[in-house]
């Protein structure tokens, strides 16, 4: 179970310089946090916002600073001191080369990092450790056009073969229109470096130089929908006026990005956003911004913002006539958990977002008295050449997490494995082989 963060209290300031625990520097910003723009357009800013008032800081407020894409957060303590945090938000990269560069505090990224930062920032611990990699909300990339393009759905690999040029109008794809306009984010952006990952490097491709490139989310979304030739893809708060499209995935069914579909990852373009906490960092407001974040109060703010919340509900799932018989009948019995774990790649570990996530599931287990047989882990996994090893390992893989529920009083009603069935991803990528990996937790 994943334990709040507890941070003690360092020798960063003089001991007289304190807003309700948190200590106010004497010159320059409490905080620098740099890099992804999905994160840091809104969503930061709000994110610090609520922390500042929570600390009982007065007159909490944005200021331009006159550089784009950049803000500074300022508020004032009880004695009358100012308070400033400051947000530059030009990129998941920017932000690793800041923590780098010793100029910023804390890293957002709408990406996981990369083994080449990884190895650049070893000197400030393991990013990768489950304190230091921290999931902070859910998205979807959403792939957008003109609202009156009459297309209605796409495959990943026609995704790739048009955002390459190797397909060029939208006849080519069952549409109309003539030829088809790019839109794209820029090479800094998290956002471009999850579609290149998800859809483009898949297929061995690269984008078209003919792509317009966005700093802007907001930009972006907005040309598309000005656009009836225009494609693009973003964040999911900022489908705006545009138009989202149901994607497919290998054998997966058409799915829309649709809340519950983002907040299991099953979505096909679904994606993390992070917060890099140097585990050797020793800034208070860096922790105390990470540990917020993860609260109740920090989730809301994510659903408000118009991201998808890590917040464990349970869910009605329709059965139908493409699922297997035996998880129709659970799905006419019980109710699904908006939570799926994962595991991390070639191992039976759960991985950092799962180390979160049980405590989560634990606290709705015990909120809603279903501790005793009131539970059942259903796990799935990738096509095998026995079927009857898919079978075996996906049941393993909700062992594991039955193993961890046990240990803190959860008696399970059941434990199944489905293989190879309704996959949520391609199996001919590691990425989706991972993604297909997965255990879903049903109660009654």
């Amino acid at each position: 179970m994943r334990l709040r963060v507890v941070f003690f209290i360092s020798l960063w300031l003089p001991l007289t310089a304190w807003a309700s625990g948190l200590p106010i520097p004497e010159h320059g910003p409490a905080l620098r946090l740099q890099g992804s723009n999905t994160i840091g357009a809104t969503l930061g800013p709000a994110l610090v916002k609520a922390l500042m008032v929570d600390q009982g800081l007065f007159k909490v407020r944005s200021e331009i600073t006159g550089r784009e894409n950049e803000q500074r957060i300022v508020g004032q303590a009880a004695d009358g001191r100012r308070v400033e945090i400051d947000i530059a938000a030009h990129g998941s990269s920017t932000g690793f080369s800041a923590l780098r560069h010793a100029s910023a505090d804390l890293a957002a990224a709408s990406r996981p990092i990369k083994d080449s930062e990884l190895k650049e920032l070893a000197h400030l611990g393991d990013l990768k450790s489950p304190s230091a990699e921290q999931v902070i909300a859910i998205d979807g990339l959403a792939i957008i056009l003109h609202p009156q393009n009459p297309l209605r759905q796409l495959e990943t690999r026609q995704l790739a073969k048009i955002f390459s040029g190797e397909v060029s109008t939208w006849e080519a794809v069952g549409s109309a229109g003539g030829p088809i306009h790019l839109y794209a984010r820029d090479e800094q952006s998290g956002t471009y470096d999850t579609f290149k990952e998800l859809v483009l490097n898949r297929q061995g491709k690269r984008l078209a130089p003919s792509a317009q490139r966005f700093e802007s989310s907001e930009q972006l979304s907005d040309a598309v929908s000005q656009d009836r030739q225009g494609i693009g893809f973003i964040g999911l708060p900022y489908v705006r006026q545009a138009k989202a499209l149901a994607i497919v995935d290998g054998d997966s069914q058409p799915m829309m990005p649709l809340n519950n579909l983002i907040a299991t990852e099953d979505y096909p373009l679904s994606r993390r956003l992070f917060f890099y906490l140097p585990p050797q960092e020793t800034n208070p407001w860096a922790q105390a911004l990470v540990e917020f974040s993860q609260s109740e109060k920090g989730q809301a703010i994510v659903a408000a913002n118009g991201f998808i919340a890590q917040t464990v509900q349970a869910m009605a799932v329709t059965p139908n006539a493409l699922m297997p018989e035996g998880y129709q009948a659970l799905s006419r019995h019980a109710h699904r958990l908006s939570v799926n774990f994962r595991f991390e790649e070639g191992s039976a570990s759960l991985d950092n977002k799962a180390q979160q996530d049980l405590g989560r599931v634990l606290a709705y287990i015990k909120q809603h008295d279903k501790l005793d047989r009131r539970v059942t882990l259903v796990g799935f996994g990738d096509a095998k050449d026995d079927p009857a090893r898919a079978d075996l390992l996906s049941r393993l893989r909700a062992m594991a997490v039955r193993r961890e529920l046990v240990k803190y009083g959860v008696a399970l009603r059941e434990v199944r494995g489905f293989g190879a069935l309704m996959p949520v991803a391609a199996n001919s990528e590691d990425e989706g082989r991972v993604r297909n990996r997965r255990v879903e937790v049903w109660v009654y």
